[in-house]
């Protein structure tokens, strides 16, 4: 210290004036302790002030974390064992955090002198969790002392483990043999557990001339997916989860902007003329904006969305509107921006329809009517064996839509399944069946079934094939239900093929181009290889498609072969022939050239189903509707030999009813093919092909004489016309005849058989009887039938399920979880 050696003077000098010694004893010492204390005090005086802040900082973190550890004593036990029943693969996404801390892990073994067994698999250099970087590799225990893991080479076992100690400052792996799991592990209660998952996406598609976005509906999907959409305007994503409307809007609007910043086109599809280089008009709060205004927009600030096109965008804003108009409407509008937007919503009003269709082509038409027996007993019609309906109508259901009830063709409905009929027993192309009993929605009235069995085939008997696919590659085919799925469709028809079998391949969009020759089915990897490049882009020339499909197939024809173009497409033509008349009169031009046509219908939205009907019914075809690759499995594949082979071509039948039995009847179904009676003995009249194996069905329904019903047409008295009376045929319900022409003739066939008058209940009816009946009646309940009392869907499904029988394929199952289905879709 600073003034020691004045002090110990003063104390010597005092002490010589005394005869005391000049220094007791022990004094050293006692001096001694007394500077050290003074020494630390004066230190102490300078460090407080400077640690006296991190000291409290320090003791309140201290004493935060003890109670945190101390609250949690009551719920888990840290010195307690922990089983982790998870895989600890490390995700792919994360194989950086991996890296880190491995290095962290050799850099701490450096330090302290981990002794590692070569035996022991790598592990992450973490106290309380072990991962091992192996997918056969399991965590078995985490503990304070030791920690445990299964052998990748044995990483379910009980009897072999690893095991790593911490010993003295080591740590050591090792492993164990014969050791038992359930010996020292135990589970425990855990307070708390957070599972996140994904929830069932459920996708909505909207397709009319106006479609409104509302915020609820709003969640992340690309620019392309959002407002180019797989439909006519907008594809939305409704996810479980519930959102905030604005966090909702947030996302659908930042993932646009996003897309606007990487100078994406936003285009409206849906009309032939729009084409994806021109732009739609922005409309924000009933202004018309720039796109940089709209890409500007706070996406929580937004409330609704709307695309409009067609007439609706017309009425709105002329010419202006050619490409579509996108409408925004955001929060807190000032009074003239309510009044533009109310005047706007008006405007769109009228034009808004079916919120599932509008865009898809179906042919409007009515159901057929009874008919009283005594004025017109004769009835006639073109077999269908088409079952495009059904799989389309499934779509619309399975994606929770309405359906549109112009798309539902109920025989097209009842042809999708196969019935028990027997095979022909003489050179007919095929055998009658009938069956009469009680009709379920109409208990008062009866109903008929008619059956065609065609003969099955075997593959060593069918003639050589050539086929042509004609493949739309257009711009509106890029969807992952249309062109990928085409390509996998084809390639199960092609597993069907023989070496003998050739196939070409010819394609369109902006124009028509051969992709590959005719070639043998030997090759087919040459055929995959042409596949797999095809790629979609441009508009539709379905026209000039169809002319060089067919001029391809002609070029190739094999007499007394099996000569058939396969169409696959959305049927969205936009270029040439493009008109239904238009492709109507082409198609019925080339089925003359004895080259038949399978019509393969792909993707939704704007998918045109009428023009490919008109194309099955006018071109010697048929047609099926593909939405997924099981239904390319079933027509292209186990069917493979129906759908692609014709045994018989122009069926038509013709049925007379007999009016002391029946005073009434109607045909179910096949409105778009009945034919004139004069048509009937017409060779020249076109009509439906039988392939080999199939079955068709019809379906009549009878109000038998003497039944009063609220469905019987009025009597008009005839002066002249009187019905001769039936009495040598007092047995007869009906005679149904039957005309047909080989699949290479020109001249028909004629086959008749009569009906009996039967007395049969639909408790003694036939699997087959109920279960089409069942199908039917559904149908008619999809059109929203006036023609029938009872429409409960129990009353279906019941009905289906007695008509199941073994049903080894499953179809009839699947139909009755469809009437499930139906039943929780909003009407």
């Amino acid at each position: 210290m600073e003034n020691n050696h004045d002090i110990d003077k003063r104390f010597n000098d005092a002490s010589k004036l005394s005869e005391e010694p000049s220094v007791f004893q022990g004094f050293d010492k006692v001096w001694a302790k007394v500077e050290e204390k003074l020494d630390t005090k004066e230190a102490k005086k300078r460090i407080l002030p400077v640690w006296l802040p991190y000291g409290i900082a320090a003791s309140l973190i201290l004493g935060l974390g003890a109670f945190y550890f101390i609250s949690k004593n009551g719920t888990v036990e840290n010195s307690a064992s922990l089983i982790v029943e998870n895989s600890t693969e490390i995700h792919p996404e994360k194989k950086n955090i991996y890296t880190i801390d491995s290095t962290v892990k050799s850099n701490i073994e450096k330090e302290i002198g981990i002794s590692q067994s070569s035996q022991s698999p790598p592990y992450l250099a973490k106290d309380k969790a072990i991962k091992v970087p192996n997918s056969k590799s399991k965590t078995l225990a985490v503990n304070k002392n030791e920690e445990r893991y299964a052998s990748p080479k044995n990483a379910y076992s009980t009897d072999e483990y690893y095991i790593k100690k911490k010993e003295a400052g080591n740590v050591t792996v090792a492993p164990v043999k014969g050791g038992k799991q359930g010996d020292t592990l135990r589970t425990q209660n855990i307070e708390e557990v957070v599972v996140t998952g994904f929830a069932p996406k459920k996708v909505q598609a909207y397709t009319s001339s106006a479609v409104s976005v509302q915020s609820n509906y709003i969640a992340s999907n690309t620019v392309s997916q959002a407002l180019q959409g797989r439909v006519s305007g907008v594809q939305i994503q409704a996810y479980g989860t519930k959102r905030r409307k604005s966090d909702q809007i947030a996302d659908k609007m930042n993932t646009i902007n996003n897309g606007l910043s990487g100078n994406n086109q936003i285009s409206i599809r849906g009309a032939a003329s729009l084409k994806s280089t021109n732009e739609p008009l922005y409309v924000v709060n009933g202004e018309i904006v720039q796109r940089d205004y709209f890409n500007a927009l706070n996406p929580k600030k937004i409330e609704s969305v709307e695309v409009v096109k067609g007439t609706a965008a017309s009425a709105l804003f002329g010419s202006r509107g050619a490409n579509g108009i996108i409408v925004v409407k955001t929060k807190r509008l000032s009074r003239k921006e309510k009044r533009r937007m109310e005047e706007i919503q008006e405007t769109i009003s009228p034009y808004k329809q079916n919120a599932v269709s509008d865009n898809e082509g179906y042919d409007a038409f009515e159901e057929n009517a009874f008919e009283l027996t005594k004025n017109q007993p004769l009835s006639t019609f073109s077999i269908d064996v088409d079952n495009a309906a059904y799989s389309n109508v499934r779509r619309m259901i399975n994606n929770g839509q309405a359906v549109d009830k112009n798309a539902v063709r109920i025989e097209e409905m009842i042809n999708y399944f196969k019935y028990s009929y027997p095979q022909p027993k003489n050179n007919d192309p095929f055998s009658i069946n009938t069956e009469y009993s009680n009709a379920p929605w109409n208990p008062a009235h009866r109903l008929l079934k008619i059956g065609l069995q065609g003969k099955s085939i075997t593959m060593d008997k069918v003639p050589a094939s050539n086929l042509v696919f004609l493949i739309d590659v257009s711009g509106s085919m890029n969807e992952p239900n249309k062109l990928p799925l085409l390509k996998s469709s084809f390639k199960v028809l092609l597993d069907q093929l023989r070496p003998e079998d050739k196939v070409g391949i010819v394609v369109y969009a902006g124009s028509a181009g051969m992709v590959l020759p005719s070639t043998s089915a030997r090759e087919k990897e040459k055929i995959v290889l042409a596949l797999d490049n095809l790629q979609a882009g441009g508009s539709t020339a379905g026209g000039a498609g169809i002319e060089l499909a067919y001029k391809l197939a002609q070029e190739n024809f094999i007499k007394n072969g099996n000569n058939r173009v396969i169409i696959a497409t959305d049927g969205d033509f936009n270029v040439g022939a493009s008109s239904t008349s238009d492709v109507k009169t082409l198609i019925e031009e080339k089925r003359k050239s004895g080259v038949f046509l399978t019509c393969l219908g792909f993707g939704m939205g704007n998918y045109k189903d009428n023009t490919l009907e008109t194309l099955a019914d006018k071109g010697n075809g048929n047609y099926a509707y593909i939405d997924n690759l099981q239904e390319a499995n079933k027509f292209l594949g186990k069917e493979f030999a129906g759908s692609i082979y014709a045994i018989a071509k122009d069926v038509k039948i013709q049925i007379e009813f007999n009016p002391k039995y029946v005073s009434s009847y109607r045909l179910i179904g096949y409105e778009n093919r009945k034919l004139r009676n004069a048509d009937f003995a017409n060779d020249k009249i076109d009509a439906g092909e039988l392939g080999s194996g199939h079955t068709v069905t019809a379906l009549y329904e009878v109000i038998p004489a003497g039944v009063k019903s609220e469905f019987l047409p009025e009597e008009n008295k005839l002066r002249y016309n009187k019905t001769s009376p039936a009495e040598d045929f007092s047995d007869e319900l009906a005679t149904i005849k039957f005309r047909y022409k080989k699949p290479d003739g020109d001249t028909s066939k004629e086959i008749m058989q009569a009906v009996k008058n039967t007395d049969y209940s639909t408790i003694s009816a036939s699997h087959d009887f109920k279960f089409a009946s069942s199908v039917a009646w559904f149908g008619l309940v999809l059109r929203d039938s006036k023609l029938i009392s009872k429409k409960d869907l129990n009353d279906i499904e019941t009905l289906a399920r007695e008509g199941k029988n073994k049903d080894e394929e499953g179809y009839r199952s699947e139909f009755i979880r469809l009437i499930e289905s139906y039943k929780v879709i909003p009407k």
